[in-house]
């Protein structure tokens, strides 16, 4: 293939369509770069990764409410409660008095869980929530994926929780372990480097695995081969609300092919190449580039860095096709062959962040924001009293992971001053 003589920096340039100049979101955007190493050993471990979060939600607002975007496409992420279409009014399937309704209502979709038998009490908690709270009306069937067989006791516990279909499959080994071609001393001493700075799963090959599969590998599974959808489930999270329609219909229903809750700050020192992998394979494919895609949440100059913001991938629902699919696939091998996920830490959730920023549009990734959603320590609980009502939620609106973003539209420009009175506030000076 002729590799195009147009620059990365030009060609990255044309990625990041329809920009505005809103003052917030530049200033959302100065915060994080401004951001010095003295500055983060001030912030206290929660209150850093809460303000980072706010930013990464700010750049979301910023790209969703340029001027020249659809509406459709800004309140398909997020923005004030009145400007947004809920997906809790789009789908009315017949009310039923028990039992799952007819499967006319139903997309081609699964719930999948990647779980050890040691996982098996966080596994039955994820599963009664996610039951009680949505499947039992809806009769969804269960993946269950792990490296090894599942225990006879996981298959029980799990099963009669669950009045659909369950399956229960083992990962290929070629898929989880690590490859035969990675230069083991290098990523050994990567490993150790990564212990010395402190950092989470730094020195544990098997959390790289894990994010290479849920990277490259999850969906080519023969278990889910005749599916089109799925909602990742992980072991021990809660559902807060009842979700009263189906997320799967409404995905189906307006064309999207990424959902999420909540958005995140990666560390830096886990991907430092990661962004340069990925201008790379821009340059040599640049037709997979949608257009009205949503580079301005991963970038705020027009592709020169990565701004570390991503969904959070524990909770997903998307578009199988889409991983599936020749863009996604090449961007995979492109990243794989790199051997950042063992020579680094890639994780899964920047990785498939970038690729629905870049390989879809805009207008195709939602924001969930009715779904009630935790994954320790970090909580997404719905803003309005209306679905907070509506969905019996069990969480607590002012201790939202993402209740800073639905100040946004309601303040327009002044939510610079409130962004930097709330990461004020999230600092304490470490005693000297």
């Amino acid at each position: 293939m002729t590799v195009p003589t147009t620059s990365t920096s030009s060609l990255l340039r044309k990625m990041s369509m329809n920009r505005s100049a809103r003052f917030a979101g530049a200033v959302a955007f100065a915060v994080v770069r401004s951001l010095s190493s003295s500055t983060l050993y001030l912030l206290t471990d929660i209150g850093h990764r809460v303000a980072l979060q706010q930013i990464c939600l700010m750049s979301l607002a910023y790209l969703f409410s340029s001027p020249s975007s659809s509406s459709r496409s800004m309140s398909g992420l997020i923005g004030s409660s009145n400007k947004h279409p809920s997906y809790l009014d789009t789908i009315e399937p017949p009310e039923t008095d028990s039992g799952p309704p007819t499967s006319i209502y139903k997309a081609n979709a699964t719930l999948v869980m990647l779980a050890r038998n040691s996982d098996i009490d966080g596994a039955v908690r994820s599963v009664r929530d996610m039951e009680d709270r949505f499947n039992a009306r809806h009769g969804y069937p269960w993946v269950f994926l792990n490296e090894e067989p599942f225990s006879d006791e996981f298959k029980q516990r799990v099963g009669v929780l669950i009045r659909g279909q369950k399956q229960f499959g083992l990962v290929p080994k070629e898929h989880w372990h690590q490859p035969s071609w990675i230069d083991e001393n290098k990523a050994s001493e990567a490993r150790q480097k990564m212990v010395e700075d402190n950092i989470i799963y730094g020195d544990s090959v098997s959390y790289r695995n894990m994010c290479r599969y849920n990277s490259g590998f999850f969906y080519r599974h023969e278990l889910l081969q005749q599916y089109r959808w799925y909602w990742r489930v992980e072991p021990d999270v809660h559902f807060h609300c009842d979700i009263l329609e189906d997320p799967f219909l409404f995905m189906q229903t307006h064309n999207k092919t990424y959902g999420f809750t909540i958005t995140m700050y990666e560390f830096d020192k886990t991907i430092p190449t990661l962004w340069s992998a990925v201008r790379e394979f821009v340059q040599k494919y640049p037709q997979y580039v949608a257009k009205g895609n949503a580079m301005d949440f991963i970038s705020e100059n027009n592709g020169e860095s990565y701004n570390l913001c991503h969904f959070w991938s524990n909770f997903e629902i998307a578009d199988l096709d889409f991983w599936r699919g020749e863009a996604y696939s090449a961007f995979f091998d492109h990243l794989d062959a790199k051997g950042g996920f063992y020579y680094e830490r890639w994780g899964d959730a920047p990785v498939h962040s970038i690729a629905a920023a870049l390989f879809a549009r805009k207008d195709q990734i939602h924001f969930f924001r009715e779904i009630g959603y935790e994954h320790n320590p970090y909580t997404h609980c719905p803003a309005e009293e209306d679905s907070w009502v509506r969905g019996r939620c069990a969480c607590n609106r002012e201790r939202s992971f993402g209740e800073f973003s639905h100040a946004i539209f309601a303040h327009g420009d002044r939510v610079t001053w409130i962004m930097l009175t709330w990461v004020a506030q999230t600092t304490t000076a470490t005693p000297v």
